[in-house]
């Protein structure tokens, strides 16, 4: 079968989580010291916020998406703090913000920070490599503390933005080159750099044009390769999902199955050694899970389907045995699933108990 491309729409969110992790709180002056965990709870003034972070905008890296899940439990502002690039150094990666990542935060009700890098330090095992990038600590407080005498909306915060985007991009850019100097480390090229600043700083509308051409790219290139983490033996597929903003936002569905007028949209986690995904791939799977379970309008070929989301979890071990942690995780994964009308595969079979 050729390649299949599913169209949904997503008016908004409704979702109950049941593995949030329980945020530890700090205090405004300890916010250097919060980033040592990817979600937390920071308190200012009267004022509480729910934080995660990325660290890179690329979602594959360092699971942001577990980091968000984290927060969803929280009523009050949830945040992350995104950065608008990390290049690693000219032997390492280089990775972008795009406008689908606003788009989806803004659907979860999340406030973005679009933050750049200003620390570094060399990585010894290369000439032209840095690590422990340290998001500018004092430029994210400004911005929480604009944050909490907001009163509107995550998603005009978020569009308010990517407004300042060209101003943040040039940020980026001059600590990179004065990290460069620093370090006596090469840098990915300059030129090229600009020229994506000013395809950023069009507006936002090229912005979104330019990022959904990207992501698209993207997306074709993930739907024509399984990870050699994933173990799938379905159709892999693309879903394009418009939103309430007009923004389309394109992901990549690991495995789809249709009987009759349903569709089944499979989300695939696969460990090799344990009996179990690891906690942080199976809150990734669930952040994808809120997504298929708010999608209406859900279609191939202008064709409608009912749509089933399926969290399929497998594992390479020869003798599955649960520990009791691993057996308290399924329960409350089972509820969860439950809660929010989607369903469990592990190795071949939808569970409803354990």
């Amino acid at each position: 079968m050729g390649k299949v491309n599913i169209t949904a729409k997503i008016a908004g969110i409704t979702y109950t989580p049941f593995l949030c992790s329980k945020l530890k709180t700090f205090e405004f002056k300890e916010f250097k010291n919060a980033f040592q965990i990817g979600s937390f709870i920071l308190r200012y003034n009267a004022n509480n916020f729910a934080i995660s972070w990325w660290v890179s905008p690329k979602r594959t890296r360092s699971y942001p998406y577990a980091r968000i899940y984290d927060t969803l439990n929280f009523s009050g502002k949830r945040v992350t703090i995104i950065p608008i690039v990390k290049d690693e150094g000219f032997d390492g990666d280089r990775d972008y913000l795009q406008w689908d990542t606003i788009s989806l935060m803004s659907l979860l009700g999340i406030y973005v920070i679009i933050s750049y890098y200003k620390i570094a330090r060399k990585n010894e095992n290369y000439d032209n490599k840095i690590t422990n990038q340290e998001f500018d600590i004092s430029y994210v407080k400004s911005e929480i503390r604009k944050l909490s005498s907001y009163q509107s909306d995550a998603l005009h915060w978020n569009l308010k933005q990517i407004d300042n985007i060209k101003k943040l991009a040039k940020k980026a850019l001059d600590n990179y080159n004065r990290i460069s100097k620093i370090l006596d480390v090469r840098m990915h090229s300059e030129n090229y750099f600009l020229r994506r600043i000013d395809e950023i700083a069009k507006g936002r509308e090229k912005f979104m044009e330019f990022s959904r051409e990207l992501s698209h790219q993207a997306q074709e290139r993930e739907r024509m390769t399984v990870q050699p983490k994933e173990k799938i033996s379905g159709i892999k597929a693309t879903i394009t999902i418009k939103n309430y903003l007009g923004g389309l936002y394109q992901l990549t569905c690991d495995e789809i199955y249709t009987v009759k007028n349903d569709i089944f949209l499979v989300e695939a986690k696969h460990t090799k050694r344990n009996s179990l995904p690891s906690i942080g791939d199976i809150k990734d799977g669930l952040l994808k899970m809120l997504l298929f379970t708010n999608l209406e309008n859900v279609s191939i070929d202008r064709k409608q389907y009912n749509s089933h989301p399926v969290l399929k979890l497998t594992s390479n071990s020869d003798k599955i045995e649960f520990s009791k942690r691993q057996r308290h995780l399924l329960s409350l994964l089972l509820k969860e699933a439950d809660e929010n009308n989607f369903l469990i595969e592990y190795n071949g079979k939808i569970i409803e108990d354990i």
